[in-house]
C-alpha cells in the first residue's frame, strides 16, 4: 500500500468520524495509531516512521483550521502519554511530564507529532471528545467517559482495522 492510498484513507475516516461527532473548535481529538498494524505487521513490532507522518500531517491539515486540537497517544513503555500542543496543556492545566518517544517506544505517531506540532509536549491524561484508533490500540482510557462509537463506513487503514 502507498502512503498516498494511506493519506487517502485517514483523511476518509477522519472526516466523516469529525461529522459523526459533532467536535467542535477547541475541542480534542485523540489519536491512537500503530503503524506496524498498518503495513500488516503485529503491532509494536513492524514500527515505520513514514506511515506515522503521514497519518498525523494528515489528521492535523484537517483539525488546525477548524481550531480542533491532536493529542496522539504513546504506547505501553510510555505509560500511553500523550503529544499534544503546550498551549493545551496550558490551557486545560494537564500534567505535562518528562519523556520524549522514541520508535520503539512511544511509537511513530508520536515521533511525527513531535515533528509536526508547533510546541508538542507529553501528557499524562486526556479527556477527548473524540479519536480514531487505528491498529486496536486501546484509546478508551483517553474518552470522555458517556461516549458513543461511531463506525466509519472504511473499517481499515492499510491493514490495521479502525
Amino acid at each position: 500500500m502507498s502512503l498516498n492510498e494511506i493519506k487517502q484513507q485517514t483523511q476518509q475516516i477522519v472526516e466523516e468520524v469529525l461529522e459523526l461527532s459533532n467536535l467542535q473548535k477547541g475541542q480534542i481529538f485523540v489519536l491512537g495509531l500503530s503503524s506496524s498494524e498498518v503495513i500488516g505487521g503485529h503491532i509494536g513490532k513492524n514500527s515505520s516512521l513514514e506511515v506515522g507522518e503521514v497519518i498525523v500531517e494528515t489528521i492535523l491539515d484537517i483539525l488546525e483550521p477548524k481550531g480542533m486540537y491532536l493529542a496522539v497517544q504513546g504506547c505501553e513503555h510510555l505509560n500511553r502519554a500523550l503529544v499534544v500542543e503546550r498551549e493545551l496543556a496550558i490551557q486545560k492545566d494537564l500534567e505535562i511530564v518528562n519523556v520524549l518517544p522514541s520508535l520503539h517506544a512511544g511509537g511513530s505517531g508520536q515521533l511525527a507529532a513531535f515533528k509536526y506540532m508547533k510546541d508538542p509536549v507529553e501528557v499524562e491524561f486526556i479527556t477527548a471528545q473524540a479519536g480514531v484508533d487505528i491498529g486496536d490500540t486501546a484509546i478508551g482510557m483517553h474518552i470522555k467517559h458517556v461516549q458513543v462509537p461511531v463506525r466509519p463506513i472504511l473499517r481499515e487503514i492499510g491493514q490495521a482495522h479502525v
